[in-house]
């Protein structure tokens, strides 16, 4: 069965105006770094990641790691299913799959604060995470285009602080709520009002009505030659294919390597430190670091590739401390480490396929996704494996780090019959 590919710029609607129409460029862009930040805050930081720092609170109120586990994973089983539909059942209009994203985000986060259960927890994280990988694959292949075309190419770096401010003010809430002694229940309902929020100051950019495409999105015509491709291009279409292969593997490990601190990082300061003053104070660090390193990485010369590569690396190094040592300092500067590099390996790999997609580049940035999805999926199953053997989680940090390690080598540079990989 052929990939379908999902619709790039070139074949959407016209360019987001939140501004009158004489603005300028640079109002433009900062109007499209804006409205793509928010849609990122609200799906992945709350859509993806408000159970992380609610979780010491459902654990407070009787929820164990196994049940934890399991919520886990079926937010990550969703963020698959989503990445996947995005592939092979993609959507005629990114824009109008961002804007029902939030809706679902929204929607999904509010009803994890009614009494239903495990089975209908778990329904309801699927679903979040169903809707999170639509926003961040709509969202990456709607603005991207765009930013490049500017001429601008610091800006994806607060695109992308988007999901580090989300996590840094989901982290916030579940840090107040731990120290006023909140409910869970009055956390999910906050955290909903907040993605509500971020959805109607931009609901007009998702749901306007298609207009022509944006004429400096539109396609160059192919220039005059031969109909056959010729050796060279057919040497890189075939080197293509194993490179996204590469970038896929890498992505993959990634998403495995980060997802255990991700997800159990302020659950296990918990056990360290009682004090919710304390130890609630490890998930906003994680996010203000994330927002912090998008903004300084994109203006650095490190190439996408490589910068990837250094991020990864410095990941696995962070996850090594907290492996080798329980003290609450361990864990805070894995926090930093993690927060400050994840979404540098987001930002760079999407950018990687982007350059290795070409002008097709939903297909590679959703293939990527999903491989990161598969890895995060087993994340949660590891710590839950871990604790069932009466082992510390550190021994998950430990296999994380080697799989983020393993990751960062496939990354290397290689030589290509057009040229250097990375």
């Amino acid at each position: 069965m052929p990939h379908a590919r999902l619709p790039s710029s070139e074949t959407t609607p016209a360019p987001l105006v939140l501004q009158p129409a004489d603005s300028g460029d640079a109002t433009r862009i900062g109007a499209v770094v804006l409205a793509g930040a928010l849609a990122l805050a609200a799906a992945m930081g709350i859509g993806r990641f408000a159970f992380t720092p609610v979780l010491p609170l459902m654990q407070a109120e009787g929820l164990g790691w196994a049940e934890g586990s399991a919520l886990a994973a079926a937010n990550y089983l969703g963020y698959l299913v989503g990445a996947l539909l995005c592939m092979w059942r993609p959507v005629a209009v990114p824009q109008r799959a961002i804007g029902f994203g939030l809706v679902a985000v929204a929607v999904a986060t509010a009803a994890m604060a009614l009494p239903a259960g495990l089975a209908a927890w778990s329904a309801w994280r699927f679903a979040a995470g169903v809707a999170s990988a639509y926003v961040l694959v709509g969202v990456s292949a709607w603005a991207l285009p765009r930013l490049a075309a500017s001429g601008r190419p610091a800006a994806p770096g607060p695109l992308y602080a988007g999901v580090g401010a989300g996590i840094a003010v989901a982290g916030a809430v579940g840090w107040l709520g731990a120290w006023q002694d909140s409910t869970s229940t009055a956390l999910w309902v906050v955290l909903s009002a907040l993605a509500a929020l971020a959805w109607l100051v931009t609901a007009r950019v998702w749901h306007r009505r298609p207009g022509p495409p944006p004429a400096a999105a539109t396609p160059r015509p192919a220039p005059a030659g031969p109909a056959k491709a010729s050796a060279g291009e057919r040497a890189l279409a075939q080197w293509h294919e194993p490179e996204a292969a590469r970038l896929a593997w890498a992505y993959g490990a990634f998403g495995f390597g980060y997802i255990v601190p991700a997800t159990f990082l302020p659950a296990m300061a918990r056990e360290l430190v009682s004090n919710p003053a304390v130890f609630g104070a490890a998930w906003p660090a994680f996010g203000l670091a994330a927002a912090a390193s998008t903004v300084l990485a994109a203006r650095s010369s490190l190439s996408p590739r490589r910068r990837w590569i250094a991020a990864q690396s410095v990941m696995a190094a962070g996850l090594v401390l907290p492996a080798l040592s329980s003290s609450w300092w361990a864990l805070l500067a894995c926090a930093v480490a993690v927060g400050g590099t994840f979404m540098l390996v987001t930002m760079s790999g999407l950018q990687e396929a982007r350059r290795v997609g070409g002008a097709t580049p939903g297909h590679v940035m959703a293939r990527l996704t999903a491989a990161f999805a598969a890895g995060q999926l087993l994340g949660p199953f590891t710590v839950a494996l871990a604790r069932t053997g009466h082992a510390s989680p550190r021994w998950a940090l430990a296999a994380a780090a080697v799989v983020l390690a393993a990751g960062a080598w496939a990354l290397r540079e290689r030589r290509s019959p057009a040229g250097p990989g990375g």
